[in-house]
């Protein structure tokens, strides 16, 4: 039986050269579908990416009660000197969290871009950002520097270049790196000037909190709920990013789960068509085989196989497609909860490619199953007799 398999297999993938008008089309239209799903879901994972990188287990966010992002929190600055202050907080980092309209490279069009006053603590309490290019603003003067994520998304983000916010004038000074995270997608300046520019003064609207140690968060959030002067909600910065990545991944998931359904029923239609035409045109050929004895399932079998194999190969260009055309490129998508720009890079991962072959392997098994029973089926003094 196993000799047979192999046989009859060899010989039916050897064959597939001489079909190869037919046999195109398979891999063509799984490649589409591989490529396609690859890609939507490679775009969902660079955003996880990014709102993983940018968390800490022991760091933890303070924002006004109820709210669920920093663009509708709230907060005096007297919030950050309070909880500084309590047991178990190694940086308490006081950060204004804004919104300013800037062009977009791709459109022209302007689009909201996170301005976050910040003072020194904030550049502590993240150890991984970097500057890379030109100087650190100073302290009271219209200085920014931009994320890395930012100066390739926006327009004027290089180093020398001004920026017009709410009737200020900003001179961009520096160019950052954070590890990848979401700060690389925001414009950073002092927190006091960011404060009068935005009409905000002695506001707040987070303070990000990192513990002596990450067993320290319930200990202070005990402390925090127990202090009357304090409305606010305590939230590890794990939480606080997850549900913000869930909200604007789970949208592209799904469009790119259907997107690839709807193109699987044609890539199907598509295998089924070419291996039925395959059995057709080598009905005398089965036919000839089961009359010297090679049985039904090493016929099934190969077809299948056959179909699987066209798939496959269908699947690895498909995967290759995405990983050289989407890895790494960079696009900016809006965050669904601060209605702010996010900057991010495609990551087509092994697992995506892994599952992409395995999504063609099922595709091409469907393709295949039922040409091959047609094959096994098929009446053998009927076929000889070319009936």
């Amino acid at each position: 039986m196993f000799e047979q398999f192999l046989t009859i297999s060899a010989m039916n993938i050897r064959n597939i050269v001489s079909r190869w008008s037919s046999s195109s089309v398979v891999v063509v239209g799984i490649a589409g579908v591989v490529a396609v799903l690859v890609a939507m879901l490679s775009m969902a994972s660079g955003i996880s990416n990014v709102f993983s990188k940018s968390t800490a287990t022991d760091r933890a966010v303070v924002v006004r009660s109820g709210s669920d992002s920093e663009l509708s929190s709230n907060l005096s600055g007297e919030v950050g000197r309070i909880v500084a202050a309590m047991d178990g907080v190694a940086i308490a980092a006081p950060e204004l969290y804004a919104v300013a309209d800037v062009p977009k490279k791709a459109t022209g069009t302007p689009a909201n871009t996170v301005v976050r006053g910040v003072e020194t603590l904030s550049f502590d309490i993240r150890p991984k950002l970097k500057i890379i290019e030109g100087r650190m603003f100073e302290s009271g003067r219209n200085e920014i520097i931009v994320g890395v994520k930012t100066r390739a998304e926006f327009e004027g983000m290089d180093i020398g270049n001004q920026l017009i916010v709410r009737e200020s004038t900003w001179e961009v000074v520096g160019i950052f790196e954070a590890d990848g995270s979401i700060a690389e997608s925001e414009i950073w300046a002092d927190l006091t000037v960011t404060q009068s520019a935005f009409r905000r003064q002695q506001s707040i609207t987070v303070v990000r909190v990192q513990f002596d140690s990450p067993t320290d968060f319930d200990n202070v959030a005990a402390l925090i709920e127990d202090d009357p002067r304090l409305e606010t909600d305590f939230v590890r910065e794990e939480d606080w990013f997850s549900s913000q990545s869930d909200s604007s991944t789970v949208v592209i998931r799904v469009f790119g789960v259907v997107v690839a359904i709807i193109m699987s029923i044609g890539a199907i239609f598509a295998a089924l068509n070419t291996m039925y035409s395959a059995v057709a045109a080598r009905t005398f050929e089965i036919a000839t085989l089961r009359a010297i004895g090679f049985g039904g399932a090493p016929v099934l079998v190969s077809v299948m196989l056959e179909a699987m194999f066209l798939a496959l190969v269908g699947g690895i260009i498909g995967a290759a497609i995405s990983f050289l055309t989407f890895n790494g490129f960079t696009v900016s998508t809006l965050n669904q909860q601060t209605f702010s720009q996010v900057a991010f890079d495609f990551a087509v991962t092994p697992e995506l490619m892994v599952a992409g072959l395995v999504l063609s392997l099922a595709l091409g098994f469907i393709g295949g199953i039922f040409p091959g029973f047609r094959a096994v089926f098929l009446p053998v003094t009927t076929a000889l007799r070319g009936e």
